[in-house]
Order: C-alpha cells, then sequence, then structure tokens
C-alpha cells in the first residue's frame, strides 16, 4: 500500500476554523436547549470560538503551527463558561501537536486532534461517566485507528465522527457537551471540503439582529500584555495615553524619574512595539503571554489581598461590593465572565493578590482555568449562589494574607 502523502496548509486549517464557527452558528440556538454544561452552553461556545476566529483575519503567519497557535491564545483567553473553557482546550491540544510546523502531514494532522481531544478531556471534573467522557474516549479511539492506517485528513474525521455518533446513540443526543464535540468535527470537515456557509455571509443576511446572535467583534481578546520604559520620552502622557487606546483594552502610563513606564494588553504586539519606538529609546521591555501561565509581581498595588467577584446587574453589584468585593465583572449564569476580563482585573494592579469568588457553577471551569494561568497570585471560592457568595465575602478581611482568606471564605 502506497503511503498517504497528503499535506495540510494552513491555508487548509483556516478553513476548518471557519467551517467550525459556521457549524455553531447553525446549532448554538439547539445546543442552549441540551442539558449537560449549564445555561446556555451554545452561546458560550460561540462566543468563544467567536474570540478563535478573529486573530485569522488579519493573520500574516501562514505556517500552520504559527495559526493553530494563535486560534488557542485567543480561544483560551476568550474562553466564557464551561463549554467554551473545553473547547479552548481542544484548540490548545491541536496546538500543541503542531507546534513548529509550516505544513503538517495528515497522521501529524490526526495526532494534533488527538491532542486536542484529550486536552478536552482533561479539563471536565471528574465523574468518568459523563456523556462527554464516553464520547471523547470513542472519538479518540476512531482516530487513532485511521491516523495509524494512515488515512487522509478527511477520513480521520469522518472516523472520528463515526465513532463519536455510535457513542452518542447510548445517549440518545441530549447531552450539550457530547454534541459540542460532534458539531465541532463536522464543522472542521466541512471547513476542509468548502462545504459551509461563510461566517461572513451569514452576518452580512442578518440572522444576527433576528435571532440575538453573538457579534465576534464583540469578543476580541488581547492576549499580550506588554510592559516596558520610555527613556527621556518625547511624547507627552495624554498623548500617549489616546496612542495606546487605539491598539489596547488596558493601559496604565505613569511618569518616572526621566522616563515614563507602560503596561498594556494587545493582540498586535508588532505594531504597539512599532509605535513605541517613536516616543522614545525603550527598556526593559517585557512580553507575557497571558493565555499561558505566568507570573506577574504587582508593582505599586494599593491592597495586598482584593476580593474579585460577579455581578448580574447594579443590585447586585452593590450587595456584592457592601459584603466586601473590591472589584465587580459583569455576568451571570447565562453570560458568563471571560477568561480575559478576569486575568485582565487580576494584571490592574490594584492589589498584589486576590481572591475570585465564583457565584454559579455555570462558570466555574473558567475560574479554576483563571486560576491556573495566574498561579500563586489568586485563589478561589467556589461557591452555588450570588447568597452564597455575599456570605463568604462576608468573610472577607484586609487584615489576613491571601490563603488565610482563601480558607476562612471556603469554610460553610
Amino acid at each position: 500500500m502506497s503511503r498517504n502523502r497528503e499535506v495540510i496548509t494552513g491555508g487548509d486549517f483556516k478553513r476548518m476554523v471557519a467551517g467550525a464557527y459556521s457549524e455553531f452558528l447553525l446549532e448554538y440556538d439547539n445546543i442552549n436547549k441540551l442539558k449537560g454544561t449549564g445555561a446556555l452552553p451554545g452561546t458560550h461556545i460561540l462566543r468563544t470560538m467567536g474570540a478563535a476566529v478573529m486573530p485569522l483575519a488579519d493573520a500574516k503567519d501562514d505556517s500552520i503551527g504559527g495559526l493553530s497557535r494563535r486560534v488557542a491564545t485567543a480561544a483560551v483567553f476568550g474562553a466564557r463558561g464551561n463549554s467554551g473553557v473545553v473547547l479552548a482546550q481542544m484548540f490548545r491540544g491541536i496546538a500543541t501537536g503542531l507546534a513548529g510546523k509550516y505544513d503538517a502531514t495528515s497522521s501529524e494532522f490526526g495526532k494534533a486532534f488527538q491532542y486536542g481531544i484529550l486536552y478536552a478531556q482533561r479539563v471536565v471534573p471528574e465523574l468518568p461517566e459523563q456523556p462527554f467522557i464516553t464520547v471523547a474516549k470513542a472519538v479518540a479511539k476512531g482516530a487513532y485507528h485511521a491516523v495509524r492506517d494512515e488515512k487522509p485528513i478527511s477520513e480521520i474525521l469522518e472516523a472520528a465522527i463515526n465513532a463519536g455518533k455510535s457513542a452518542m446513540d447510548s445517549y440518545g443526543q441530549d447531552d450539550s457537551g457530547a454534541y459540542i464535540m460532534f458539531c465541532f468535527l463536522n464543522g472542521c470537515l466541512k471547513g476542509l471540503d468548502g462545504n459551509f456557509v461563510s461566517p461572513a455571509v451569514s452576518l452580512s443576511l442578518g440572522i444576527s439582529s433576528g435571532r440575538n446572535m453573538p457579534d465576534p467583534r464583540n469578543d476580541i481578546v488581547r492576549p499580550y500584555c506588554v510592559r516596558l520604559r520610555v527613556k527621556n520620552p518625547k511624547a507627552n502622557i495624554p498623548e500617549l495615553k489616546r496612542q495606546m487606546s487605539d491598539l489596547s483594552s488596558f493601559s496604565i502610563v505613569e511618569r518616572l524619574s526621566g522616563a515614563i513606564e507602560i503596561h498594556f494588553h494587545t493582540d498586535h504586539v508588532g505594531k504597539a512595539l512599532e509605535q513605541a519606538v517613536g516616543w522614545g529609546p525603550l527598556r526593559e521591555v517585557k512580553i507575557v503571554n497571558m493565555s499561558e501561565s505566568h507570573t506577574l509581581p504587582a508593582r505599586d498595588a494599593v491592597m495586598t489581598v482584593a476580593a474579585l467577584a460577579v455581578a448580574r446587574d447594579k443590585e447586585e453589584a452593590y450587595k456584592l461590593q457592601e459584603a466586601g468585593a473590591s472589584i465587580l465583572l459583569t455576568g451571570s449564569a447565562e453570560a458568563s465572565p471571560s477568561i480575559a476580563e478576569i486575568v485582565g482585573a487580576a494584571h490592574s494592579d490594584l492589589a498584589s493578590s486576590y481572591i475570585l469568588v465564583a457565584s454559579s457553577p455555570d462558570y466555574r471551569l473558567v475560574f479554576r482555568q483563571a486560576k491556573k494561568l495566574l498561579g500563586n497570585r489568586v485563589e478561589l471560592v467556589l461557591v452555588n449562589s450570588t447568597e452564597e457568595a455575599i456570605e463568604a465575602l462576608k468573610k472577607f478581611s484586609l487584615n489576613l494574607s491571601l490563603t488565610e482568606n482563601a480558607d476562612i471564605m471556603n469554610k460553610n
């Protein structure tokens, strides 16, 4: 039997990601009606997918390894809800399998998909009898045999889909987690074949306004944290702040003795640095990918420890603030805050460390992933309602350390 010589390019990968996004555009309403991963999992998955596809619009890199890393970075940082975190980890696994490659063989790409399934499976809490776990294992097994037999990538995806269908039949197709994986693989296959409705066309037809479809432009993430100093700066602070607002979602500009210190978050590091060289000699440039585990000590923090919580509306925000929350994010079970919002708040340098209070099981995985990214700078308090969050916050004390607060707040 002749060896399969199929090559998967960066362009193929772009079409697969677009196909997956298109499939979720068609299916997210149906996913919202299924059980298994909390309130509105389809909306969370679509918003996560929207964050993932946006970097492809102006990507200059043609390599499959580079493109997959861009997508994974945006997906991990833009993940919303439990379902979004699982999808983001799938992209992260795929990017791990394609790291450093310009093109990929079918076998290499198939193995990368197996990585993706493994990463997604790992992030789901215990309970191995969950339909998602069973379907994930079946999909991985189907892909494994096709990869071993050196099948073309389309046949690898078909084998994974068929294996997943068989596993889903034993549960019925009413579990959102299992169905999300099926939609993802099916969308990738359609994208590879070019057999999908373009997301841009779908949006231009007005579907978004009729079905309250999330606009992916609202979910653009800026996952790169840049800190630098400008020696003998030629620009004044108001002008620098104005210029930074065009390139970043968050920026702090402070004047020091003979220099200006700038801290900002961006999705275009190159553009930002190119603009910065015009301000004066650059010193101490530090770039951190916030979608990966990192340590970034606060500079001149106002507080030693602060509490962060999520509020549905102004009334809930007032109650949480009165109870002890210093930072409030907007969100609910139906509209989970993104990992980007949580990590961005921690990068504000308000405090040296943070207690993150998650008041709903529907975005618990989001908070756990934020903890993995921020490490020992944060601790988690995971409760089941706003009322429980308020009771936990009442135990918070500015006079206690991060771990002391976490121990007390986690006690019933």
